[in-house]
């Protein structure tokens, strides 16, 4: 590719970045392609990075401090060259070039700091032993932050509280291979950013907020912590625990050639060395050192902040390896008891070298709980069956199986001989190119950290407990049994003092001290006294915990379920037993003796001041907090609502009817009681109008109106039961429903009121939702003014605070699924067989259907009015008549140049901007009235609600049932009648076909069927549109090149169809039937049995006394065994009577191998989807689905069923905005400060966030990008690393963006010389792949391609030829026969076969290449002319060696053999190749390259004293000239012509 790519506006930034450092030659450096112009900013959001379209970053995030190489990425291209997209503006967005070594002369003025990534009151201190953890510094809190909107500020003790929490590592022993003090880098968090204070304030820039994925944050774990704790920042430590006087930043390295990196890439800081030439800021009062005495241990230093709070230090002890056993202690000052709320700076006395002491307190009964709850957790820290379980926010990560410790430091021990060092490359058989095999097993390989090292048979509250009065009075608090290893059983007491064995037996009580009395204050000391077992293998757990990376053990914010798990054995624990009969049941365990308000929570901290960015940043911490606690309390709630544990608050009612209240959350099932839903669909309305509801919730917080309430909502699936969690409005179960309304119409439209504060509060929110104020009649004819649908209610609570409540109706109706009598759709609806009947009436539009429509009409208005203002211009012009008015003479007395640009049309949609404002703030007659008219005249055409201005908005409740309105409004109406015709015609002639060209053009590339629901939600198309979206698939000219699409859309379509069924199939099952019942219907729909029987409940244990049970049970149907009868026959049946009258799609296939064989489906996908789906967890084992002997799944095989839960996902408002504003930073070419603010973007994730975030996930993806470009793979492992792990943590082991984050960390291990990690993740991403999909996906042509080059690499050419041919016929299937990616896929197979020596197939392979260059690029093309220089070299090989062959044949073993030149190919030659298909294109700069660069910038500024026209007309010709002249010498991997790859495949 040529210099030509890159824009005038980046050059002149650029250039100004290295004006004064002088270049060696050929340095090398990324160049990203241009970003194509488009009219509009907006934001799509798709990659094969992330192919469901998740990745909310469509920028490079810089690193921390590093600011050699900035690169703004406007375009991502697909694995090996899709044009993608990501961010377009109204100008050229600038692409970047620098050299990768060279550093910029003026430095950030800023401080490097981290920014915090804590967990709450649960807060995680890694060791320092942990992996990814590293020398390094820290740098302080005294710095200013970037803001968004407003000018920098200071931190200060209260700012601080904002800004994240604290994270120390502590100075470890002597054989740590961590020497130094507490300090956290980068790599052992989600903290890749720095805090900085730009000199001028960045102002957000309008447009689409990128949407992230599902929200996530960390949960309270610590019980005694009741109220918030503070969030701090950081404070710096020197390499041996010293403060270092200066920092070094933005990646000021000291001569990295000379040096080898220190861990993760970070070099040591050494101030007083001139040769960095960087300046320094010597920091201020940012941390000191002190010392802590432990009873026990020798003493040892701790780095502090003076932000941090006492109970920081209090948790750094908890977690560190040697007194992580203590739990209940204080710390004191020359005798004085710290508080633990105290922050450090207060403290008087407390300097630098200060000794702190540990000093032993009494227990109580709730300090002796804590400490057994924390023991416990320290025993099952490596046990996985928590995640296996689904609990306490814990979830699974195989990362650490396939890297096997070869990341990090222990990578870089091996590195340098690694190459010579033999690597088994043989992949499994299933993993082969071709295999059909499928195994289930290999999903969850056997960690061999899990081989539980036993450390106690057995740890129990005793059957004594609690102590009797008289051993109260003793001390006694409460007793435990433990059996030891070495199957001694004791008794223990844990008294006020401590722990001690005393002389109680299972049937014996003798509270008195047994032999040997030994007291101890922590139950782990005296476990060591009485079990050499415990002794040594407790030890050894803490050594490998500590060891852990960070993100294998933090918790996240929402629980993830995994649909399979491997058989594990019960075991006894107390903690379990206690939360699943106490605490758990009725109470939040971190209150003692009382509930939690969660309505009186979840307003207060919406309430929350949010004047500045501390303020906002505490507020959407609480914010996100406590929806986080809410949703795991919801879910608890109502599995135990639905499992029959809760009593219900109407017990007299059908079980249907019946509602309950649990921890001060409202529970209601999903049924139609009291015929509320009558006319809408009963039942099935009343399914879905929870989830219709929580949209609207999501969507009222989102607009976040001061004042308006709306109440903390979840909806929970769970056992073919749909529950709705909602907060509780005070005082309003004490009065009747008609009595609380006094806003909107608790009859759907026959009685209405309406009130003046509602109507205030919802026109603030009417303008974003496009919501239109309007009249309708009430039971009384009276005229009422609405804001909103009808249904929506509002209620003022005891509390005084406005609530809305029934948001179901938010958005618009959906008329292609709501068939009115009378009203005819528009043509393409009706084309399309609409409207249909839908199963109820709710169906509403998307918002994002909503936004892209009126997006649509505001181009459509733009593009109207500018033509008539041409014309009336063209007519002004031919007359030269005088000006009427001001607002054109700024047009008219323009330069020619800009006339003609008017005349393209670009000057004319300014100039209807700034008169569509003019006229909108009602200047009066200054307007010409032909131009008022030339707007009037557009808005009619658009459909505008205003006159004067573009503004569209929606009446929500045209159509609704039993809705009247007044004569007077009968225009309006007929108006928004034919909006809503038009809107969902939209849908189906653009939204439909643009998500179809997308997937034609893999711009979006889904790998499951959630990745594909996603993709047409993000576009606005629900899911019930499925069978059109197929039915466009079929009829489309590009069927072969979407044969995926179809096929995970046929999968949807299946999966979907059988989990409707599944709901009502499950509903009439008893709980102890509930495993028999799941294995019957999976065995109906995936085994090719074709009898399968049900294994109904043994009889002698079903009850006679079955119809006298107590009414609270679970609400089913009367037969609870008419499950087993179902036949797979009549299951199929159903299934695609089900896919036709709800999606409208005619599937005919009969059985499930059948449906298999037509589509070219498999059967483990399948499970997956519907496992996922559905919530179940099936055992981890090789399933025979083709047995025709017997059936594929037994009751055994069921292991449990999960919550489905959807919530709402609380945003970083202000993350979002500095990113927004460092993307049109960057792409504007304001590159410095552009990468100041997306690294902010990335610490304010952080601070609202915690540690596990999905965006945090992308941030750190796109940070390890940034520093794979500029050559540190270290630091691109380190986040690379990251990123998987959180991945798999919080999105799930097989999700397709996790196979995504193993490939581009494959990517950086190979070029990290780790040969064989790199190949063992790419096997795995394989094996993900086939499991979730199959072969024959587009993504596998890129994968095998990456596994092809490696092992070629390493000289493994037979198997590297199977996976490169794969890929050519993949490549060939969905790019077309004559695509470029075919020629470098035959390009790369003639590279392996000459190797080989097997000239004639290479020559063939390479033809074919050389005839698509010259079909598609013509002779002269660079690429042509390679590829003919390479066949003219492969064919005087091939000459060769025929000489050399007819040689041997004529004179035999006397020959005279010239050595043939065959050459293993080098690694360089096969990190270029990888680079190329993985779209990382790196181009030499030599001086005179930056001598054209300087010379730039002098120009620019020139040219800046003149008008803007002219400076941007010099800088284009500027850049042209540039890039002619540096063409000559750059070297480019890329096939210009070409889609030019991406960045989005590493």
């Amino acid at each position: 590719m040529s210099w030509a790519g890159v824009c005038a506006s980046c050059c002149w930034r650029l250039a100004e970045a290295v004006l004064s450092v002088p270049a060696r030659d050929e340095e090398r450096a990324p160049l990203l392609p241009k970003t194509p112009i488009l009219e509009n900013p907006l934001l799509v959001q798709s990659g094969p990075d992330v192919p469901c379209a998740r990745d909310p970053y469509p920028d490079i995030i810089p690193s921390n401090g590093e600011s050699r190489v900035q690169v703004p990425l406007g375009v991502e291209t697909a694995g090996d060259g899709n044009l993608q997209v990501l961010r377009v503006c109204s100008e050229a967005c600038p692409a970047a070039v620098l050299p990768a070594d060279l550093e910029p002369a003026t430095q950030w003025k800023g401080l490097a700091s981290p920014q915090a990534s804590g967990v709450e009151q649960g807060l995680v201190k890694p060791e320092a032993g942990s992996a990814g953890f590293k020398e390094g510094s820290w740098a302080g809190s005294e710095g200013g932050l970037g803001l968004a909107s407003e000018a920098p500020f200071t931190y200060n003790s209260h700012e601080s509280l904002a800004l994240g929490p604290l994270r120390k590592l502590e100075a470890q022993s002597q054989d740590s291979p961590w020497q130094g003090g507490w300090g956290a880098p980068p790599s052992d968090l989600a903290c890749a950013g720095s805090l900085c204070s730009p000199q001028e304030e960045h102002s957000s820039p309008k447009g689409p907020v990128p949407h992230g994925d599902e929200s996530s944050g960390v949960p309270e774990k610590r019980e005694e912590m009741q109220t918030p704790p503070p969030l701090l920042l950081p404070a710096p430590v020197g390499l041996e625990g010293e403060l270092p006087a200066v920092m070094l930043l933005n990646g000021d390295c000291l001569d990295k050639k000379s040096e080898e990196p220190k861990e993760n890439g970070h070099e040591e800081a050494e101030g007083g060395d001139e040769s960095s030439g960087q300046e320094v800021i010597v920091i201020q009062d940012t941390g000191f050192t002190v010392k802590i005495s432990v009873p026990g241990i020798e003493t040892f230093s701790l780095q502090v902040s003076p932000q941090e709070m006492v109970q920081e230090i209090h948790q750094v002890l908890m977690d560190r390896e040697d007194t992580c056993h203590r739990t209940c202690f204080s710390l004191q000052l020359d005798g004085n008891v710290l508080d633990n709320f105290s922050e450090l700076r207060t403290i008087e006395g407390l300097e630098e070298g200060s000794m702190l002491r540990v000093v032993e307190e009494p227990y109580t009964v709730r300090e002796a709980r804590i400490h057994v709850r924390h023991i416990r957790d320290l025993l099952k820290s490596l046990d996985p069956s928590d995640a296996f379980n689904g609990v306490d926010c814990n979830s699974l990560s195989f990362l650490s199986v396939f890297t096997d410790g070869d990341l990090g430091d222990s990578g870089k021990r091996k590195k340098k001989g690694i190459e010579m060092e033999p690597i088994d490359c043989t992949p499994p058989e299933h993993i082969l190119p071709g295999s059909k095999e499928r195994p289930l097993c290999a999903l969850q390989p056997q960690n061999r950290d899990w081989k539980p090292l036993q450390c106690l048979k057995v740890l129990t509250m005793s059957g004594w407990n609690p102590p009797p009065g008289n051993r109260k009075m003793h001390g006694d608090l409460m007793y435990l049994f433990v059996i030891t290893a070495e199957d001694r059983h004791v008794s223990i007491t844990a008294s006020t003092r401590g722990f001690y064995l005393n002389q109680s037996t299972a049937y014996n009580f003798n509270p008195k001290p047994a032999s040997p009395r030994f007291l101890s204050h922590s139950l782990v000391e005296l476990l060591n006294q009485i079990s050499p077992t415990f002794k040594k293998n407790f030890a050894l757990l803490q050594k490998k915990r500590v060891q852990r990376h960070p993100f294998e053990r933090i918790a996240t914010p929402f629980q993830v379920y995994s649909w399979t798990a491997p058989q594990v054995e019960h075991a006894m624990d107390c903690v379990r037993a206690e939360d699943a009969y106490t605490s758990r049941l009725g109470y939040e365990e971190h209150i003692p003796g009382q509930t939690r308000d969660w309505n009186e929570e979840l307003q207060t901290t919406r309430e929350l001041p949010r004047k500045n960015l501390p303020e906002r940043l505490l507020r959407e911490r609480a914010i996100f907090k406590v929806h986080s606690d809410f949703t795991a309390a919801a879910t608890r709630g109502a599995m135990a609502v639905i499992d029959g544990n809760v009593m219900a608050i109407n017990p007299s009612e059908e079980t249907k009817m019946q509602m309950f209240i649990w921890n001060n959350i409202f529970f209601s099932l999903g049924f139609d009681v009291r015929d509320h839903y009558k006319d809408f669909g009963g039942d099935v309305a009343a399914y879905v109008a929870p989830t219709n509801d929580l949209n609207g919730v999501r969507t009222y917080n989102a607009v976040d109106v001061e004042g308006l309430y709306t109440l903390g909502t979840v909806v929970v699936d769970y056992r073919g039961y749909r529950v709705t969690a909602q907060s509780i409005i005070p005082g309003i179960l004490e009065r009747e429903q008609e009595q609380s309304v006094i806003y909107g119409s608790i009859d759907f439209g026959k009685t209405v009121v309406s009130h003046p504060r509602y109507l205030e509060l919802l026109e603030k929110t009417s303008r974003p939702l496009k919501i239109q104020r309007h009249r309708v009649l009430n039971d009384r004819d009276e005229e009422v003014e609405l804001c909103s649908s009808v249904e929506c209610k509002g209620i003022i609570g005891n509390d005084g605070r406005h609530y809305i409540l029934d948001l179901l109706r938010t958005f618009p109706p959906d008329l292609n699924f709501l068939p009115v009598a009378g009203e005819e759709l528009p043509e393409d609806c009706r084309r399309a067989g609409f409207p249909k009947p839908h199963r109820h009436k709710l169906c509403c539009l998307r918002q994002e259907l909503v936004d892209a429509f009126v997006e649509h009409r505001y181009l459509l208005f733009m593009k109207l009015a500018a033509i008539q203002l041409m014309q009336q211009k063209a007519n002004r012009a031919e007359s030269s008549g005088p000006l009427e008015n001001g607002a054109c003479e700024a047009g008219a007395s323009e330069s020619p140049e800009a006339l003609e640009a008017a005349e393209e049309g670009a000057s004319g949609l300014a100039k209807v901007k700034e008169l569509a404002e003019t006229i909108a703030s009602d200047s009066g007659p200054a307007v010409d009235p032909k131009s008022r008219e030339v707007i009037q005249n557009a808005c009619k055409a658009v459909g505008s609600v205003s006159s004067t201005s573009f503004d569209i908005r929606f009446n929500p409740d045209i159509f609704s049932p039993g809705v009247r309105f007044p004569e007077s409004c009968q225009d309006e109406v007929r108006d928004q009648k034919q909006l809503l015709k038009d809107a969902a015609a939209f849908l189906l002639s653009c939204q439909i076909p643009g998500l179809v060209k997308d997937c034609t053009d893999h711009t979006v590339l889904p790998m499951d069927g959630a990745t594909l629901a996603e993709a047409m939600h993000q576009r606005g198309i629900n899911i019930r549109y499925l069978g059109k979206v197929l039915d466009f698939v079929l009829r489309s000219p590009a069927r072969p090149q979407l044969d995926h699409i179809y096929k995970i859309g046929i999968s949807e379509l299946i999966t979907r169809s059988a989990k409707h069924i599944f709901k009502t199939y499950l509903q009439g099952v008893e709980l102890s039937g509930l495993s028999a019942a799941i294995s019957h219907f999976l065995n109906c729909f995936l085994s090719s049995f074709p009898n399968p029987v049900a294994h109904l409940p043994a009889d002698e244990l079903v009850s006679k006394k079955k119809n006298k049970r107590r009414k609270n049970r679970p609400p089913g149907g009367a037969d609870n065994t008419a499950w087993a009868v179902m036949t797979p026959q009549e299951l199929w049946k159903d299934i695609c009577q089900e896919a036709k009258s709800y999606f409208d799609f005619r599937l005919e296939c009969e059985t499930v191998d059948q449906a298999v064989e037509t589509f070219g489906l498999q059967k483990i996908t399948l499970l997956r989807e519907i496992s996922l789906k559905t919530g179940i967890q099936i055992l981890l084992k090789e399933y025979s689905f083709d047995s025709r002997h017997k059936p594929a799944f037994t009751e055994e095989d069921v292991l449990n069923i999960f919550p489905v839960v959807k919530h709402v996902n609380p945003k970083a408002s202000d993350a979002f905005h500095f990113f927004q504003s460092g993307q049109a930073k960057v792409q504007q070419g304001f590159l410095k400060e552009g990468c100041e603010l997306i690294t902010e973007a990335l610490n304010l994730f952080n601070n609202v966030y915690g540690a596990m975030h999905v965006e945090i996930c992308a941030c750190l993806r796109l940070l390890a990008r940034l520093h794979y470009i500029m050559g540190d793979y270290a630091e691109a492992l380190s986040n690379q690393q990251k990123a998987v792990l959180m991945s798999e943590r919080v999105l799930g082991i097989e999700h397709p963006n996790t196979i995504q984050e193993y490939m581009h960390l494959a990517l950086y291990c190979f070029a990290s010389s780790q040969l064989s990690t790199a190949l063992s993740l790419l096997y795995r991403a394989r094996y993900l792949l086939l499991l979730v999909f199959g072969e024959d996906h587009p993504e596998m042509a890129l994968l095998d391609n990456n596994i092809g080059l490696v092992l070629h690499g390493v000289m493994e050419y037979e198997l590297a030829l199977r996976f490169l041919e794969n890929a050519l016929s993949i490549n060939a299937k969905y790019h077309g026969a004559k695509s470029l990616k075919v020629a470098l896929s035959h390009h790369l197979v003639a590279r392996v076969y000459e190797s080989k020596a097997e000239f004639r197939s290479a020559l063939q392979h390479e033809k074919e290449g050389y005839t698509i260059y010259k079909s598609q690029l013509g002779e002269n093309h660079e690429k042509t002319k390679e590829s003919s220089d390479y066949l003219k070299c492969l064919t005087q090989q091939a000459v060769a060696l025929q000489r050399t062959m007819n040689e041997i044949y004529r004179n035999g073993s006397s020959a005279n053999i010239v050595p043939l030149k065959v050459t293993a190919p080098s690694m360089a030659s096969v990190l270029e190749q990888l680079h190329i298909i993985n779209g990382i294109l790196f181009i030499p700069l030599s001086q005179k390259d930056l001598e054209n660069l300087k010379a730039e910038v002098v120009r620019r500024h020139q040219l800046q004293e003149t008008s803007k026209a002219a400076t941007r007309e010099a800088a284009a010709t500027a850049a042209a000239a540039a890039a002619a002249g540096s063409r000559e010498e750059a070297t480019s991997s890329l096939l210009p012509g070409d889609d030019p790859p991406t960045l989005s495949s590493v």
